[in-house]
């Protein structure tokens, strides 16, 4: 069982429009495991050229610092889908149906009004460095595509966030304790026993 059977699916419209919308986060967060993997091979090469060569990659530390954005956000909606985000859920764990979709749905519910704040002023960050033609101190590099992935990456956790406030909604009008295309709560036990399943190689 792989952690993705914490999502639950049916055949109804929300549960297809969070499928469809998971493959589009996939895509996003195999675009920053491929910046990781860029980042990795850029420093490589850059230890291998000062060390052989005593010719280091010239602006190294300006292209980390982009790819630093590309890293953090372009996962963030496809974690959110997951579940995986850092939380306590102490005091939520012990609520159940609609107790639990009710406080669920307040929360969401605020990460959604916080995250269209953020939208607002990272997209303001961007057009600042689009409009003066904002670079990097040493080679130049142009910061405005860097800052660009920022309010596009909170989009899509915005629209994430609305599918979970949708998979809330409906939970808590039928008060079933098995929701579809929300996250949930899995107990210490759970979480560990799935990591020792993917461990051992008996994922399913």
């Amino acid at each position: 069982m792989s952690a993705a059977a914490s999502v639950l699916e049916d055949k109804s419209t929300l549960s297809r429009a969070d499928r469809w919308f998971f493959r589009f986060e996939s895509v996003l967060n195999l675009a920053g495991g491929l910046a990781i993997f860029a980042l990795v091979l850029l420093a490589t090469v850059n230890v291998l050229g000062r060390w052989l060569f005593s010719a280091p990659i010239s602006g190294y530390v300006d292209w980390v610092e982009q790819a630093m954005a590309f890293i953090a956000f372009l996962g963030i909606a496809y974690t959110q889908r997951m579940g995986g985000h850092i939380r306590m859920d102490i005091v939520v764990g012990l609520l159940h149906r609609r107790w639990l979709w009710f406080t669920e749905l307040v929360t969401t519910s605020l990460m959604l009004i916080i995250t269209l704040i953020l939208i607002y002023g990272s997209y303001l960050h961007f057009f600042r460095a689009y409009s003066i033609g904002d670079s990097s101190l040493d080679i130049n590099l142009p910061t405005w595509p860097a800052k660009l992935v920022v309010p596009v990456a909170l989009s899509v956790l915005a629209l994430r966030l609305i599918l979970q406030i949708w998979g809330y909604l409906r939970a808590l009008k039928e008060g079933g304790d098995k929701p579809v295309a929300v996250p949930l709560i899995e107990s210490a036990a759970e979480v560990a026993a799935k990591e020792a399943e993917t461990v051992s190689g008996h994922d399913e």
